[in-house]
This record gives C-alpha cells, sequence and structure tokens, in this order.
C-alpha cells in the first residue's frame, strides 16, 4: 500500500452512506447552550449534560468514515457470501475469500484465551445486540487488509488476582502492520491483556462508537518506532478503565472527537489512571469530547503535539496537556462534531452492540440470501 508523504486530499463532500450525513432530522429533542470547557472552566451546569435523544434515531451506516474512508475505503466482505454458522467462525474467517460473518448468540472460545485470525476481505458482524465472543478475541496478522469488525461483545478472558495481566496475554482485538479496518459499536469487557490493540504501523483504522468498560489496559496503539499510522476515534465510551483510554504512541495522525471517559477503576493503584496520552511523536487532536472524573484527562510527551477544543471538563485533575498544531482532519476527510453537551447522552445510547445493526435489511449487512 502506498504511504503518504503529504497530506490526501480533502474530500468534496462525504459521501451518501457516511455515518454522520445518514442521520435524518434533528437528534437532540432539546439542546442547552453549549459552552466549551477548559481545565479552568466552570463545571457545565445539569442542563448542559442531560440532553434527550430524539427516538427513533439510528448512528450506524454501512460505510466506513474517517481515516479507514480514505485511500480506496474499507468494506470488508461487502460482495461476498453470508454465512451465519458459529461454530465454523474460525473458518470462515481465516479464508482467503470475502465473507460477512454473521454472529448470533453467545460463542464461548476453546481453550481459554484463543484468539481467531481475520484474514483480509471480511466482516465479522453481530446478529442483534446479543452477539458475543466469550474467553478469546480476535487476530489480524500482519498484512492483512479491509476488514469490518462490528456489533459484537467480547468479553471474559481477565484472570482474578491479574489486574495487570503480568501472566496474560489474551487480547480482545489485536492488530499487526495491517491497513483499513474498520472497528464498529461493539463492547469490550474485562479483557486482559488489551481490549484493542492496534500495533506496529497498521493505517486507515477508524474506530467508532465502541464501548470499552471495566478494565486496566484498555486501547493502545503503536509498539513501532515509525510514524505511519492514521486514526479516527469517535463516540466510544471508556467506563470504568484505568490507562490506555487510548494511548497513542508515533502515530501520523490521531483524530479523537465526541468520546465519552468516565470515573477510572483501579482497586489497587489509584493514583496512576489516565485518558488520552499522545506519546513519541504523535499528532493528536481531540474535539468535543467529555471528561468525568478523569484523572490526567490528556497529556502528551514533550515529542507529541496535541491540539484540544470544544471538550467539557467535569471533576477532572493533573495533567490537561496542550501544544504544538498537530493537524487539520478536515484535511482529510469530511466529519460532523456533535456538541460535547450532547456526548454522554449519545454515547450511552448508540455505542456497543444495537438490535437493528446486523439483521436482515438492515443498511449494516446485507440480507441472507
Amino acid at each position: 500500500m502506498p504511504r503518504p508523504t503529504s497530506p490526501l486530499p480533502r474530500p468534496s463532500a462525504p459521501g451518501r452512506g457516511r455515518l454522520h450525513v445518514l442521520i435524518a432530522g434533528a437528534l437532540l429533542l432539546a439542546l442547552a447552550p453549549l459552552h466549551p470547557a477548559s481545565a479552568a472552566d466552570p463545571e457545565p451546569n445539569s442542563a448542559e449534560t442531560s440532553a434527550p435523544v430524539a427516538a427513533g434515531a439510528e448512528r450506524w451506516s454501512d460505510t466506513a468514515h474517517g481515516f479507514a474512508s480514505l485511500a480506496g475505503g474499507t468494506t470488508g466482505g461487502a460482495g461476498g457470501r453470508v454465512v451465519t454458522d458459529p461454530a465454523s467462525l474460525a473458518r470462515y474467517a481465516g479464508a482467503e475469500e470475502p465473507y460477512v460473518i454473521q454472529v448470533a448468540g453467545s460463542l464461548t472460545l476453546d481453550p481459554f484465551g484463543t484468539e481467531i485470525t481475520v484474514a483480509s476481505d471480511k466482516t465479522v458482524i453481530g446478529l442483534g445486540d446479543s452477539a458475543e465472543l466469550v474467553h478469546g478475541g480476535l487476530h489480524l496478522a500482519p498484512g492483512t487488509h479491509n476488514v469490518v469488525i462490528r456489533n459484537l461483545t467480547i468479553r471474559d478472558t481477565a484472570v482474578d488476582g491479574d489486574w495487570d495481566c503480568k501472566a496474560t496475554d489474551h487480547d480482545g482485538i489485536q492488530m499487526d502492520t495491517v491497513h483499513h479496518v474498520w472497528i464498529d459499536h461493539n463492547r469490550f469487557s474485562r479483557v486482559c491483556d488489551g481490549q484493542l490493540d492496534i500495533r506496529k504501523d497498521s493505517e486507515y483504522i477508524t474506530v467508532s462508537y465502541n464501548r470499552f468498560e471495566d478494565n486496566n489496559k484498555t486501547f493502545g496503539i503503536g509498539w513501532t518506532s515509525n510514524v505511519r499510522t492514521q486514526i479516527t476515534i469517535d463516540h466510544n465510551l471508556f467506563a470504568r478503565t484505568k490507562q490506555r483510554n487510548p494511548s497513542v504512541d508515533n502515530a501520523a495522525y490521531a483524530h479523537l472527537f465526541n468520546n465519552h471517559l468516565t470515573a477510572q477503576n483501579d482497586p489497587t493503584d489509584p493514583v496512576w489512571t489516565y485518558g488520552n496520552w499522545s506519546r513519541g511523536r504523535t499528532k493528536m487532536v481531540i474535539e468535543n469530547s467529555y471528561y468525568d472524573g478523569v484523572q490526567h484527562p490528556f497529556q502528551a510527551d514533550a515529542t507529541a503535539e496535541l491540539v484540544q477544543r470544544g471538550s467539557i471538563l467535569r471533576n477532572t485533575s493533573g495533567r490537561h496537556d496542550t501544544w504544538g498544531a498537530a493537524f487539520d482532519a478536515r484535511a482529510f476527510y469530511a466529519y460532523r462534531l456533535d456538541p460535547a453537551a450532547a456526548v454522554p447522552a449519545l454515547v450511552n445510547r448508540f455505542s456497543g452492540p444495537q438490535k437493528k445493526i446486523g439483521v436482515p435489511g438492515d443498511t449494516g449487512t446485507p440480507a441472507v440470501g
């Protein structure tokens, strides 16, 4: 895949299927005036944090947005055979041909900690909101490309008594040196080691509308001395997670917007917790996110850059680093920002698996035929 040496051309307009322009009509029934907060600003009042969400509104599409939409886009197994066979998940996921693999109900992986290999040109999608992988996860090997993983719960590879995951490395989803991957509307809970690890020069990634819950090392990006990764991270919930929310090391461009971070949880070490970290030579932009009870909500190495604008911070402490110019995300793709005050309600309702995603006739997957 060609490595961009200069900003990619800005699209003239978002595609029809793009997530942020598919939503018709007003999403919010009511929204109080927004006052973006900095670390020194007073807490927003209750009216600003409790905006109701319009009934019937939807927040999903069959088209990837953000960096995963560029340089040819990310379509997964579109056009391939549609299969619903949990017992053969590993066989279809690792096949050379394109597949849309529908997962129904709960699938317990054996042995404990199994990571199923997902090959190129695959969509792995849960049917409704009850599809889950238990005691294992998914792995994308180097060279894998064009993968969509959505609407799944991946849970319970944590081992009691090993909060720091020193004895295990059972990631929820791990990928190494891949490109064009979209991780959308999943839920990760009690995974040991990382819930989502995007490593070693992976490029053109979007992580949207996921729930990261009850974890220590949550979401790591990097493990490389190169500066190539381009990643969009939007509308995700980080709840009761200690660190790496996310940690971004040596990413060329990391665009984080409309994410909701809540108070972290570490019963053994409450002192060292943090939210977003721009590490190495990362250029990070954070927009219109919502931090509630977060220690060190956003921080940056001296060699990195971090621009933050429009976010709301409640009861935060520690580092609130901003320096450098980072980059202009709109030079790469079009997107729409939700007001920071609306983020808790939006993310609470629309992140994680959804009942209507994956069912026949939904725009997120073709009907079984």
